[in-house]
């Protein structure tokens, strides 16, 4: 990311890219994403409505590759920015995704501090793969911890 635009020209350049053929110019206007969602500068509202199109390439039938890319953006946007837990809804519907990909929607799930985000994550305790049940069990204790200190005060 180098050069004088602004944030959202960044994005809006990265989602004309991504409509490209090539799969390695497609994976990288995903980099430039998280790049830019990184950095916290966009207004919030634009945030929440790029990461729901994450949201959607990740549920999409597009390569693992590609949807791992809208994933790990999803969850690099959590850092600047608190998503409403309705961005990232689609995605507690996601039982089927491979395990590597569980482990990001769960990360970013426990990330909303929505109690509606707490049976979402929940159920996957008890799923076959250790990381996607160790990701779960996080995301829990990051739920319950936000929950708490929302209704104490302290958040």
């Amino acid at each position: 990311m180098t050069g004088p635009k602004s944030p959202t020209a960044w994005i809006e350049s990265a989602w004309q890219e991504l409509d490209a053929p090539d799969a390695g110019r497609r994976d990288g206007c995903l980099e430039v994403v998280s790049d830019v969602l990184e950095t916290g500068l966009l207004a919030h509202d634009d945030a929440v409505r790029v990461v729901e199109r994450l949201v959607a390439v990740a549920l999409s039938g597009e390569s693992h590759e590609l949807r791992e890319s809208a994933l790990h953006a999803v969850c690099t946007a959590t850092t600047p920015y608190e998503l409403p837990y309705r961005a990232l809804a689609p995605l507690a519907a996601a039982d089927g995704m491979e395990p590597l990909l569980l482990e990001y929607v769960l990360a970013a799930l426990g990330s909303t501090g929505d109690r509606a985000a707490l049976p979402a994550v929940e159920r996957f305790l008890g799923h076959p793969h250790p990381g996607v049940r160790r990701e779960a069990a996080d995301a829990v204790k990051e739920l319950r911890w936000r929950l708490h200190h929302v209704r104490e005060g302290t958040a």
